[in-house]
C-alpha cells in the first residue's frame, strides 16, 4: 500500500500539478479512510459504494462537520479516480457518492478601520514588527492566501510596474497589483531581512523570514494575527483569510466588477467570489439601517 500512495503522490504532482498543501490534504484523507478500512478488513480495491457511505456515516458520528467532510470526499473520490484511470480497480465505487450540502457561511470582514488598527498594534520597535506590518499590509492589500503570503518570494515583486506574482492553488500563476502602501512596509522591512545575521540557502529569495532566516509557516502568521488583533482590541474572530475577505468586500463595496475580483483572488469560478455579493448586500442593508432617515428614532 505504500508503494501504491507513493505512485499517488506523483500522479497529483506531475499529472494533476497540484499545490504541496493539496497534496497533504488528499494523502491524510485517503490514508484516514485506508486506515478505516484496514480495521475492518476490507481491501480498497474491492471496497464498494455502501462500505463508503458507512465510511462516510461514521464520520458524521464523531461530529466532523460537513465542510471537512466534502474535503475528506474530494480526497476520496480523488483517489479512487486515479485507481480507475491506472485500471487497478474495474469499477469507480466513488461515482454515486454526493457531497455533503454546505451551508453558504458569510465570511467575516472588517472595516478599513480596524485594518490600519490591527497595523498600527503592530510594536516596530520590536526584531519582527517590521516585517508583521509588511505582512498584514501585503495579506490584506492583494487578498492574498496565506499559503501565497508566505511563499510569496523577492523575484516576483515587479516594484516599478506595481505588480506582484503569485503562485495560487494548483501552481496557477496570477498578476495581481500592490499598493504604494504595501511596497512602502515592504521597502522598510527588507533594511531588517538584510541585517539578519544569517539566511538559509533555500530561502534565500523568500521575502517573509523568521528570525533563523528560514521560511514563515502559514501557523505562525495566524498566531501573529491573533496577537496583533488582541492589542487592537479587535473583538471579530479573525483568521489569516479573514484580511482576503475584508479585500475583496472593500473591493466590491468601491464598485469593482466581480470577474475583476475573480481574478485578483484567483478563483477558478466565478460561484467563489459571488460570495462577496452577500457580503455587500448585508453591509449595504446595514448602511441604511444606521444612516437612513427613516431608520432613526427620536
Amino acid at each position: 500500500m505504500d508503494n501504491e500512495l507513493k505512485r499517488y503522490h506523483a500522479y497529483l504532482m506531475l499529472e494533476r500539478s497540484l499545490s504541496a498543501n493539496t497534496i497533504e490534504a488528499y494523502l491524510r484523507d485517503v490514508t484516514k479512510l485506508l486506515e478505516y478500512f484496514a480495521q475492518e478488513h476490507i481491501a480498497y480495491t474491492q471496497a464498494t459504494y455502501p462500505q463508503l457511505q458507512q465510511f462516510f456515516m461514521l464520520l458524521s458520528q464523531m461530529g466532523i462537520q460537513a465542510r471537512s467532510q466534502a474535503r475528506i470526499m474530494s480526497g476520496v473520490k480523488s483517489f479512487y479516480g486515479y485507481l480507475f484511470s491506472e485500471s487497478l480497480i474495474a469499477d469507480n465505487p466513488t461515482t454515486l457518492l454526493e457531497m455533503p450540502k454546505l451551508g453558504r457561511h458569510l465570511p467575516s470582514v472588517l472595516s478599513v478601520q480596524e485594518i490600519d488598527a490591527l497595523k498600527n498594534a503592530v510594536d516596530v520597535s520590536k526584531a519582527e514588527g517590521q516585517r508583521n506590518r509588511a505582512m498584514i499590509e501585503v495579506a490584506y492589500s492583494c487578498g492574498l492566501r496565506v499559503s501565497e503570503l508566505v511563499g510569496l518570494k523577492i523575484s516576483d515583486i515587479y516594484a516599478d510596474e506595481g505588480f506582484i506574482k503569485v503562485e495560487g492553488k494548483g501552481s496557477k500563476q496570477r498578476l495581481v497589483p500592490i499598493s504604494q502602501t504595501a511596497l512602502h512596509d515592504i521597502r522598510l522591512y527588507l533594511l531588517d531581512r538584510n541585517a539578519l545575521p544569517t539566511i538559509k540557502k533555500e530561502s534565500a529569495d523568500v521575502l517573509f523570514l523568521n528570525r533563523r532566516g528560514g521560511m514563515l509557516t502559514r501557523q505562525m502568521f495566524f498566531t501573529i494575527l491573533k496577537q496583533c488583533a488582541l492589542q487592537a482590541g479587535i473583538k471579530t474572530v479573525i483568521s489569516p483569510h479573514t484580511l482576503r475577505h475584508s479585500f475583496a468586500t472593500h473591493l466590491l463595496e468601491g464598485g469593482a466588477n466581480l470577474r475583476v475580483i475573480q481574478e485578483m483572488l484567483g478563483h477558478s469560478n466565478i460561484q467563489t467570489t459571488e460570495i462577496y455579493t452577500h457580503v455587500g448586500t448585508q453591509y449595504l442593508r446595514e448602511t441604511i439601517l444606521l444612516c437612513h432617515p427613516r431608520n432613526k428614532i427620536g
